[in-house]
């Protein structure tokens, strides 16, 4: 109903660059990486300053939260990046930066910009991403209006 194989396939359409949902979408799942990275020092070796601020951002056990962190950003980063699932993806992605302000919040306080530590950057990311969540369900539900009940096109017979 909601999901279907076709959120699956990667398609060569989304990688058409002169569709600027694509270069957005392409943006934002790929800034993604570095942030997965930053978690780590080496393979699997949580960053310590990274689980100091989740657990002053109140995240218990904060190494758990660091991999699950680690986890939903590397999922959102290929999908995003390659155009799977995005509806579902841009609105993942809108909750981990709503987490991520909301966390910087909790630990720091209010601060815009993010040279100081604020969430100006992560309230941008969530709003670019929920603009592709927006246009990625919007072409969702007009493709599914394009379709009778029993599955099969609606066929338009023109009056003469």
């Amino acid at each position: 109903m909601f999901i279907a194989p076709d959120d699956f396939r990667i398609k060569a359409d989304n990688f058409d660059l002169t569709r600027m949902e694509n270069v957005i979408r392409i943006a934002c799942g790929a800034f993604y990486l570095p942030h997965v990275a930053g978690k780590f020092v080496g393979f699997g070796v949580l960053n310590p300053a990274i689980v100091k601020f989740f657990a002053s951002a109140g995240l218990s056990p904060p190494e758990a939260w660091v991999y699950i962190a680690a986890a939903a950003e590397l999922s959102v980063a290929i999908a995003l990046t390659l155009g799977i699932c995005t509806r579902f993806a841009a609105l993942g992605s809108v909750g981990l930066m709503a987490v991520a302000v909301y966390s910087l919040q909790t630990v720091k306080g209010f601060g815009w910009t993010w040279n100081t530590g604020g969430y100006e950057y992560p309230v941008f990311w969530g709003i670019c991403s929920l603009a592709l969540a927006v246009q990625a369900w919007q072409v969702w539900l007009g493709r599914r209006q394009d379709v009778a009940p029993a599955g099969r096109p609606l066929r338009i017979v023109a009056a003469e």
